[in-house]
C-alpha cells in the first residue's frame, strides 16, 4: 500500500444489514400490496395475477442487470409492465405510491447488524470519511432503509446504482464515489459481501477491497482475491490500524 486509508466505502445489503427470512414469500406479500395500491388509485390490474406478473418481470430485470451491469429502476419496470397490459400513462405519483407499499413490506425483512453502528462510530471518531455504494433498483428504498436504521448521518454521500445507471462492479459507480472525495484510490477501502461486485469492482481502480464473509454467499470465484477478509464489521478499525502501520 502506498498511502494509509483515509476513507471507507460500504455496501449496504448483507454488509451493514441482513435479511431475516427467505425472500420469495416476502416478495409475494409485497407484490400483493403493490397490486392493491394500484387498484386503490384507479389502475384496474388483475389482483389475482398481477403480483406474479410483476415478480416475474422483476426476476427478468434482475437477471439482465447482472449481465450488462446497467441499472434502470423498478419504477420503470412497473411502468413498462402496466403499459403492456393496457395501462398507459399511469401518473408517476401512482407508481410511486404502489412501490412505496411494495417496499414497506420488503423493508421489514431487513435487520441492522449489531456491530454496524458501533463500527461506523469508531471509524468516524478515528477521522475516517465514510460513503455508501449500493446496488439497488430504487433509490428511495435505500434512503428509507438508511434513515430507518440511523445510518445516514455517518455517510458523506450515498450512491445507488439506480441513480448512477450502473451497477457494481462497473467502474462508473466507484468513480462517482471517488469524485466526492479528494483522495487517491489507494487511500480508500471498500467493504462488501460480494466478491463479484464489491471486490471485483474496487480492485481495478486501486481501491483496497475488504471482503466480509458473515453473510456472503459461498461461490467459487478463484480469480477474485480480496486484499483482506473479515467476518464481522467490528474487525475493520483494527485492520485499518494495522494497515496504517505496515
Amino acid at each position: 500500500m502506498n498511502q494509509p486509508i483515509q476513507a471507507v466505502l460500504f455496501d449496504l445489503g448483507e454488509t451493514l444489514m441482513y435479511s431475516l427470512d427467505p425472500w420469495a414469500p416476502v416478495f409475494d406479500r409485497a407484490g400483493r400490496e403493490l397490486s392493491n395500491a394500484l387498484c386503490a388509485n384507479g389502475v384496474a390490474v388483475d389482483n389475482a395475477t398481477f403480483h406474479d406478473d410483476f415478480r416475474q418481470r422483476l426476476d427478468e430485470y434482475y437477471t439482465e442487470r447482472e449481465r450488462n451491469l446497467f441499472e434502470t429502476s423498478t419504477i420503470l419496470v412497473l411502468r413498462e409492465l402496466l403499459a403492456e397490459k393496457g395501462h398507459h400513462n399511469v401518473p408517476e405519483k401512482t407508481l410511486r405510491e404502489a412501490l412505496d407499499q411494495f417496499y414497506a413490506v420488503t423493508q421489514q425483512n431487513w435487520a441492522l447488524e449489531e456491530d454496524a453502528i458501533p463500527t461506523l462510530e469508531t471509524l468516524q471518531e478515528g477521522g475516517f470519511h465514510l460513503g455508501l455504494v449500493s446496488n439497488a433498483g430504487d433509490t428511495r428504498d435505500v434512503f428509507q432503509l438508511t434513515e430507518k436504521f440511523g445510518l445516514e448521518p455517518f455517510f458523506d454521500f450515498i450512491i445507488t446504482s439506480a441513480a448512477c445507471g450502473y451497477r457494481k462492479p462497473h467502474p462508473r459507480i466507484f468513480e462517482l464515489a471517488l469524485a466526492h472525495w479528494g483522495y487517491l484510490p489507494d487511500e480508500i477501502a471498500m467493504v462488501g459481501d460480494r466478491l463479484d461486485a464489491d471486490v471485483r469492482g474496487a480492485q481495478p481502480l486501486g481501491i483496497y477491497a475488504i471482503w466480509i464473509t458473515r453473510r456472503a454467499k459461498k461461490v467459487d470465484l478463484p480469480l477474485i482475491t480480496p486484499d483482506s477478509t473479515i467476518n464481522t464489521l467490528n474487525e475493520i478499525p483494527t485492520l485499518l490500524s494495522k494497515l496504517a502501520k505496515a
